[in-house]
C-alpha cells in the first residue's frame, strides 16, 4: 500500500525523465523534485519509500536514502511508469531495485545471517528475504533523501537530533510508518538512527523491546562494523531470540 500521495504530485515530472541513459544529479536535484530545505540542507522527492508492508516481521531502518539509492528508485520508476503500471506496483519496483543495494546488502543481509534470522523466520537465507519481501519493510529515518550542502547526509553537520527541521521531518515521517507496521521488529541501522529512535521509547512511541540494539550500518565505509558487530552479536541473538519466541 501507498503510504502518502507525493506520487501523483511528481509523477509527470518522473515521467519526463529520460529513459535511453543513466540518470545524473542535474535531472533530479532541482526545483521539480525538491520538497523542503533549510539553510544548506535540500530533501527531495524519491519513489521508493512510499509503500508500506503492514504484515512485515522486520522493518530496517537506514538514515536517508543516499544519490545512488536515489538515481536507482527513479531509474525503476521511470520505466515503470512507462509501461503504465499502477502507481503502488511503480513504487514497489523502486524499492525492490533501490533498497539497500549493492555492497550495502551484501554486508546487511551476512550480518542478519550471522545472527541466525533466517532460523527465526523459517527461511533459508537473508537473501530470500529481500528477494520476497513478504516479510520485510525497508525504510529511512529521514523517508526521502537529504542532501547537506549538496553531499549525502551522513547524520551529522548538523546532528540530526539538535537540527529542527531535521528531527520534526524523521518524527513524522517515522511514527506515520511505525503506525502501519505495527508488529516488526525494528532495525535501526547505526548509531544516528539509534539515537533518534531510544528518544522515540523515551516519548513511549516506540517500545524498546522492538528494536535490535546495537546493529552496525552495513555500509562499506564503516570500517568498525565487524568489530561493533562482534560485540553486539549475543545480545542481539538473545533479542532475536526473545521476540520471536512471543
Amino acid at each position: 500500500m501507498l503510504i502518502s500521495s507525493y506520487l501523483q504530485q511528481y509523477k509527470q515530472a518522473i515521467m519526463e525523465l529520460p529513459a535511453d541513459r543513466s540518470l545524473q544529479k542535474e535531472d533530479l536535484l532541482n526545483r521539480h523534485f525538491l520538497m523542503a530545505a533549510s539553510g544548506a540542507l535540500e530533501m527531495y522527492y524519491a519513489p521508493h519509500n512510499e509503500t508500506v508492508n503492514p504484515a512485515a516481521r522486520v522493518m530496517i531502518v537506514g538514515l536517508t536514502p543516499g544519490w545512488t539509492q536515489m538515481r536507482t528508485a527513479y531509474e525503476a520508476a521511470v520505466q515503470a511508469l512507462r509501461e503504465n503500471v499502477p502507481d503502488t506496483e511503480a513504487c514497489l519496483r523502486a524499492k525492490a531495485a533501490a533498497s539497500f543495494a549493492g555492497t550495502m546488502r551484501r554486508n546487511l543481509t551476512q550480518m542478519l545471517d550471522g545472527l541466525g534470522l533466517p532460523k527465526q523466520l523459517h527461511i533459508g537465507a537473508t537473501d530470500e528475504f529481500f528477494r520476497d519481501r513478504s516479510l520485510l519493510h525497508t525504510t529511512s529515518l529521514l523517508r526521502f533523501p537529504v542532501f547537506a550542502a549538496g553531499r549525502n547526509y551522513s547524520g551529522s553537520q548538523p546532528r540530526l537530533p539538535a537540527s529542527d527541521f531535521l528531527r520534526e521531518t524523521a518524527r513524522t515521517s517515522f511514527t506515520l510508518e511505525l503506525g502501519e507496521v505495527r508488529s516488526a521488529l525494528v532495525i535501526p541501522l547505526g548509531t544516528v538512527v539509534e539515537e533518534v529512535l531510544r528518544g522515540l521509547t523515551h516519548e513511549g512511541i516506540l517500545e524498546a523491546e522492538r528494536c535490535l540494539w546495537g546493529f552496525p550500518h552495513p555500509s562499506g565505509a564503516n570500517g568498525h562494523r565487524h568489530k561493533q558487530f562482534r560485540d553486539h552479536k549475543e545480545r542481539m541473538q538473545r533479542t532475536l531470540e526473545f521476540y520471536f519466541s512471543e
